[in-house]
């Protein structure tokens, strides 16, 4: 469902602008999920109220960086890239858990934590170490790596923060609270600068990043990991580059490069390394 969002991205030029994008998609989301869960959101309207706060950090981090963010990189950087570099952020959260949340860390898990991110190096200086000072550089690969660090502190802050609301709930409240922060940049957007008219395209990206990336991977994310844990689920993201690229191959025509397989191969073993637990952890299970 991840992968829908690297292809609504790079199809999203000229059809609708990044900040209308994702404040139609995180709107429609919040709307869609407060009405399944109204009944517990009119229930915990109190304790949701005074955790608003919180809810305005997880949407700008979750619905801003990691929404609106991504699709103004998709004017300039490929869906490939998107997902290779995208898939760091497991590495991400295990070191925030182990820095913040003084969760055990091993040395294995060092050793992928390197691996991996020389991987996204790879894929951002495009395998040209040799010439890195010559290497043009674009503006989405730089906003793909502030959304890959922001989705690691979105994930660590939904297990720091706890939470009397279910999966659907509190991704309803989020989806509100990044609603409220992407407004005024929407409106500046659709105002101040020059857009697209809307179209029938428009509705549908909309619909289909509320849907699926939006409603469907947000809440499963969210779910399995007030289920089973920040690292046991960040492996599931692991998955992002393999299905990121087929989708840009398949459906956006566009070329794979040796320095995409190259960064893979680093990024995949390393997030797998780094996702590991410690032998004292493993014994105690």
């Amino acid at each position: 469902m991840w992968a829908v969002n690297y292809a609504v991205a790079r199809i999203a030029p000229g059809i609708i602008s990044p900040h209308v994008l994702a404040l139609g998609r995180w709107f429609l989301a919040g709307l869609i999920l407060s009405i399944i869960a109204r009944d517990e959101l009119w229930r915990e309207r109190v304790s949701t109220l005074k955790a608003w706060p919180q809810y305005l950090v997880l949407g700008c981090l979750g619905m801003l960086i990691c929404g609106a963010w991504v699709y103004w990189a998709g004017e300039t950087t490929t869906a490939i890239n998107i997902a290779l570099i995208y898939a760091a952020s497991p590495v991400l959260i295990t070191l925030g858990a182990v820095i913040g949340l003084k969760e055990a860390f091993s040395f294995k898990q060092g050793m992928g934590i390197v691996i991996a991110l020389l991987g996204v190096l790879h894929v951002v200086v495009k395998g040209q170490w040799a010439a890195l000072s010559q290497v043009v550089w674009v503006l989405g690969d730089g906003l793909i790596v502030a959304a890959m660090v922001s989705w690691a502190a979105y994930a660590l802050l939904l297990k720091k923060w706890p939470s009397p609301l279910s999966s659907t709930a509190r991704l309803a409240a989020t989806c509100m609270g990044g609603s409220v922060i992407l407004l005024p940049f929407a409106l500046f957007e659709w105002f101040a600068t020059p857009h697209p008219a809307w179209s029938n395209s428009a509705s549908i990206l909309v619909v289909l990043a509320a849907v699926f990336p939006g409603v469907g991977a947000y809440w499963a994310y969210s779910f399995c990991q007030k289920t089973l844990g920040a690292s046991r689920v960040a492996a599931s993201l692991y998955l992002g580059p393999l299905y990121g690229s087929l989708v840009g191959w398949f459906l956006l025509n566009e070329s794979l490069s040796w320095h995409h397989a190259v960064g893979a191969a680093l990024i995949l073993p390393g997030i797998y390394l780094a996702s590991q637990q410690p032998t004292s952890q493993k014994n105690q299970m």
